[in-house]
């Protein structure tokens, strides 16, 4: 007698959401290359106290006779070899790249979060609540998206002033309004949705839906938005920085760096404005590939 054949009933284990990113980064190489780009900027930017040569900001460290000193050299007195050369107030100008980067990146790191916070959270109400509450955001959202980036920036530091977190209002404020207008577009798409009515149903309070089944269905697109922001604060900061508004010289900064060693590039000290210039280059660079990857993944019109 044949006994029948058993089929094991055990099913593959759902790949988490995780692992599939990391396996699509992996297949895009252009990815690879920003996300690389991104970590050998980052990393040692976060570092930078523990394994720059120099704390370029720390008078006692320097030495005038080291000043504009050329790529390769080394300190007489303290002893450091110069990789990058230095500037004016020989300043060390690798560790004051580090040092720059990681001024920069946290300025960027703190308005986008925050921009977009601000920005979701007003994007959604506009959209979940509607009518007049929905016509008064937009419209300042639209006043706001009227004017060009740098003049809003501009105006708002010649009211606070300088220093870093006028700088990271200023960025607030001129970014929160594209969160604002995508996450009131990909809401009105998801509150007529099933599960949103049924939670209505359910008697359930505007802050849970709004935060809890709301904002999860709309973070995709705000996300992109977001790493694509990065880039864009670094690059504005630098540009606030370069014209002498953004960050006062006592807080290191890319723009900060690019902005002192202007004055001496025709005199052929390339190396105090060329090397913060590039390392500004390549982490604009990376996070725009990285965002063009994320916004390829999570963009559900590009789906295979």
């Amino acid at each position: 007698m044949n006994t029948p054949m058993t089929v094991s009933s055990t099913a593959p284990a759902e790949e988490s959401p995780f692992r599939r990113l990391l396996m699509q980064f992996a297949e895009n190489r252009l990815a690879l290359v920003g996300l690389a780009l991104l970590l050998l900027l980052a990393v040692p930017a976060i570092l930078a106290p523990w394994i720059a040569p120099q704390n370029p900001y720390d008078i006692g460290s320097l030495d005038i006779l080291d000043s504009q000193m050329p790529p390769g050299s080394m300190g007489e007195m303290t002893g450091i070899t110069y990789w990058l050369g230095t500037d004016s107030q020989a300043r060390d100008v690798l560790s004051a790249v580090l040092f720059g980067m990681r001024t920069s990146l946290l300025v960027a790191f703190v308005s986008v979060s925050a921009s977009l916070l601000i920005g979701a959270t007003v994007g959604l109400c506009a959209a979940y609540f509607g009518g007049w509450l929905d016509a008064l955001l937009m419209r300042i959202v639209d006043i706001q998206l009227s004017f060009p980036a740098i003049l809003v920036a501009l105006i708002m530091l010649s009211i606070l002033g300088q220093g870093l977190d006028k700088v990271i209002v200023a960025l607030i404020v001129v970014q929160w309004a594209y969160f604002a207008r995508t996450a009131r577009g990909t809401a009105l798409v998801e509150r007529n949705r099933e599960y949103i009515l049924a939670a209505r149903c359910l008697s359930l309070g505007w802050r849970r839906i709004i935060f809890r089944h709301l904002l999860p269905n709309c973070l995709p697109p705000l996300i992109v938005i977001a790493t694509i922001d990065l880039a864009h604060a670094i690059a504005l900061e630098a540009t606030l920085s370069f014209l002498g508004v953004g960050v006062p010289v006592t807080q290191p900064s890319l723009g900060m760096l690019i902005a002192n060693g202007f004055e001496f590039m025709l005199s052929g000290h390339y190396w105090i404005s060329v090397f913060p210039g590039i390392a500004l280059a390549l982490a604009i660079i990376g996070i725009n590939l990285v965002g063009d990857h994320l916004r390829d993944v999570l963009n559900p019109r590009n789906a295979q």
